[in-house]
């Protein structure tokens, strides 16, 4: 009997010694401390010979980075490598990456190697062509001497792996970060778009997984084949990115997995570039790493500036007032610092930015425990048509976060395709905002019911919805008419009395889509629609007269309420900026929620951007407990952002703010001004002055 006692007791011991030695190896993979500050050296071939790791190195210590991406293989190697169809980059010096290697890890700099498969060396194309991309033409698609691949042919399904495992055996690297990873049917560096891959290998691949089908040859949401097509694309990038992981863990488990996917990956990469056309968006960072962050939970995000003007122009950097708002945007938000560039420190073409990277990455080194271990404090999120949103959607949904930005309102950013996946947190928020968010899955819209019967607001913007009838007339009350009209002319009239915003107007000029829905399922409407009417001179302008359609419809249920409204509401702010535009949606969220301003209330200009937190010490301790221990303010200075431009911010004076706190702080200090913040607490609402903003401030608000 004893020894069957000491045998269970022997059982038990190795079962939580087991487990306790998983999660100390969990909490050992590097970069879940969530504290990367990373400097990219998108090296050109001829910079291999000219690079010098002890320089490199010293730069990196002096921006204060711990982790470097540097090139290695794929499109050519920058190693002496043993693979024939690994073309080797003329310039190449043998001992540069491994020097480079060894002497960042001597620093404490972790190196995380760049490949990249989506393009290989003519010289390679000339014996295997059947591995490279063909358009329904019979194009390739090309640059210079650099031909696009194709996903399913042996090169990326074979040969990727070997490329791989060749640079781990031989180097020991931190990471693999992979570069423009999946399907490409546009040459994104001379900006054509060429159309669906029709090499061998897919029409093979595609006919396997689809029972015979034929590759689609155009892009067309409403043919079966393209959809199923769509299917097997997801499939296939899907299946190889395991395959990667296993590779990569079988053969170091510290070795991260770094690139834009979500699955089989460590690290989920975005990128904050440069603005092709205006208006400009200075909130890409902000963005990026809400809507990555909430979205995917589980994964580290780095979210890289990038240095570059456009493609075209790799050497010319943007301007330093730029970079500085996406640094402190990344870390305000939760993650860490991330910058690609174009080249080595050394020699580079455009230093402006050097001092905005130094004095960012040193102040995050500075203050490292108080970032990166947040929780959202937001009852409203707003759901993106993506994670690279574009076109007119991408404005609407861009007018929509400005709207609420320059408002000071606190929300997180989901993409669509995750509603389902996070089901119990779509429930917690408050309201739910969607902009134009045309493509749900069944699952998605139960849960959007489920948490409307829970509490949850709803409030849906222009095409939102609209191929969903029955969902709509179940959850707005609404029925579509005509969902894309032309609303140039026409007028909404607010209702003075309801809407304190409106007090001076009686009508509000329209202009972009202006959706006619019958409402009579709702409970309330508003902002009644005003015909066109007769343009032309003065003499003879008029007639604008009720056409018995309204702007918003409200719905009641039983614990929530949900609005829609089928105009390109934030599209109008995001192009033109006025005001009464803002404040039709503002109008929106305080009817369904009129507490949705009383988080964060302050007299900070609109251009001063507002992200509070809970937050914890980002130690390996808290990291497994996750208990809060008090509230992140976080300030960014947009005033030098003009539009089309990023000038030195503004100081801002006197600010202050009246913050939700369930707890009275023991402490509250700023990490910049270096002067005391002053504070009162009462009946849960934390009143704090702070005198001087420069370009950021971080307020810790301490419960210990």
């Amino acid at each position: 009997m004893l020894k069957t006692f000491l045998s269970f007791c022997l059982l038990l011991l190795t079962s939580v010694a087991a487990v306790s030695q998983k999660a100390s190896a969990e909490e050992e993979l590097w970069w879940r401390k969530n504290n990367l500050r990373v400097i990219q050296t998108n090296l050109p071939d001829y910079e291999a010979a000219t690079l010098n790791p002890d320089s490199l190195v010293k730069d990196l210590v002096a921006f204060s980075a711990n982790t470097l991406i540097i090139n290695a293989g794929g499109i050519m190697a920058f190693y002496p490598t043993k693979l024939d169809f690994h073309y080797t980059n003329p310039h190449m010096k043998p001992d540069m990456l491994g020097e480079v290697v060894k002497k960042c890890h001597q620093n404490g700099i972790k190196v995380m190697v760049r490949v990249d498969f989506s393009r290989m060396h003519e010289s390679i194309y000339k014996q295997h062509p059947d591995w490279c991309y063909i358009s329904p033409e019979g194009e390739r698609m090309i640059n210079t001497d650099m031909y696009v691949v194709s996903i399913n042919a042996p090169y990326v399904q074979e040969k990727a792996f070997n490329i791989i495992e060749e640079i781990m055996d031989l180097y020991p690297v931190d990471g693999i970060f992979l570069n423009m990873p999946g399907y490409q049917t546009r040459n994104s560096y001379a900006d054509k778009y060429h159309g669906i891959d029709q090499n061998v290998y897919d029409q093979k691949s595609f006919a396997a997984y689809s029972d015979g089908l034929k590759l689609p040859l155009k892009e067309d949401g409403s043919d079966p084949v393209f959809r199923k097509y769509m299917e097997f694309k997801k499939f296939t990038v899907d299946q190889w990115s395991e395959r990667l992981n296993k590779l990569v863990k079988s053969k170091n488990k510290q070795t991260a997995i770094c690139t834009y996917m979500d699955k089989h990956v460590d690290i989920i990469r975005h990128e904050s570039q440069n603005n092709t056309s205006l208006p400009y968006w200075p909130y890409t960072a902000s963005d990026n790493v809400s809507n990555a962050g909430n979205s995917y939970p589980d994964h580290i995000i780095s979210n890289a500036s990038i240095q570059q003007i456009s493609f075209q122009s790799r050497f010319n950097a943007v301007e330093p007032m730029e970079v500085q708002i996406r640094l402190y945007e990344n870390i305000a938000n939760g993650s860490g610092l991330d910058l690609s560039m174009a080249g080595d420190t050394r020699g580079y073409e455009d230093e402006r930015n050097f001092n905005v990277i130094r004095k960012v990455y040193t102040h995050h080194k500075k203050f490292e425990p108080y970032y990166g271990n947040y929780k959202s404090v937001a009852k409203v999120a707003v759901i993106a048509p993506g994670s690279w949103v574009h076109g007119e959607q991408g404005q609407e949904y861009r007018g929509v976060s400005l709207i609420l930005k320059e408002a000071h309102i606190q929300f997180d950013v989901i993409e669509f395709t995750q509603i389902a996946k996070l089901a119990e947190r779509i429930k917690a928020y408050k309201t739910i905002i969607f902009p134009e968010i045309t493509n749900l899955s069944e699952e998605a819209l139960e849960v959007l019911k489920q948490a409307a019967a829970g509490g949850t607001n709803l409030i849906g913007t222009n095409r939102s919805f609209s191929a969903y009838p029955s969902f709509l007339s179940e959850v707005f009350g609404a029925k579509v008419v005509s969902k894309d009209n032309d609303g140039a002319g026409n007028y909404l009239v607010p209702d003075q009395k309801e809407f304190k915003r409106f007090s001076l107007q009686k009508m509000l000029f329209w202009k972009f889509n202006l959706g006619l829905y019958n409402f009579s399922g709702a409970d309330e409407k508003f902002f009644p629609i005003l015909s066109s009417g007769r343009p032309g001179p003065p003499e003879i302008i008029g007639g604008h007269e009720p056409t018995g359609y309204y702007a918003m419809g409200v719905k009641k249920h039983a614990k929530s309420k949900a609005a829609l409204l089928p105009i390109n509401v934030g599209r109008l702010y995001f192009v033109h900026g006025y005001e009464q535009h803002k404040n039709i949606l503002l109008e929106a969220l305080d009817h369904v929620m009129p507490d949705a301003g009383k988080l964060v209330q302050t007299n900070a200009p609109a251009k001063v951007e507002v992200i509070l937190k809970e937050y914890a010490r980002n130690t390996p301790e808290n990291r497994k407990t996750r208990q809060m221990e008090g509230l992140m303010l976080h300030l960014v200075n947009l005033t030098g952002f003009s539009g089309n431009t990023y000038f030195e911010p503004l100081p801002v004076l006197d600010l202050k703010f009246t913050l939700q706190s369930d707890f009275k702080p023991a402490k509250v200090f700023a990490m910049n001004s270096k002067k005391p913040v002053k504070y009162t607490w009462k009946d849960g609402y934390l009143t704090l002055d702070l005198s001087r903003l420069e370009d950021y401030e971080g307020i810790v608000i301490s419960k210990k």
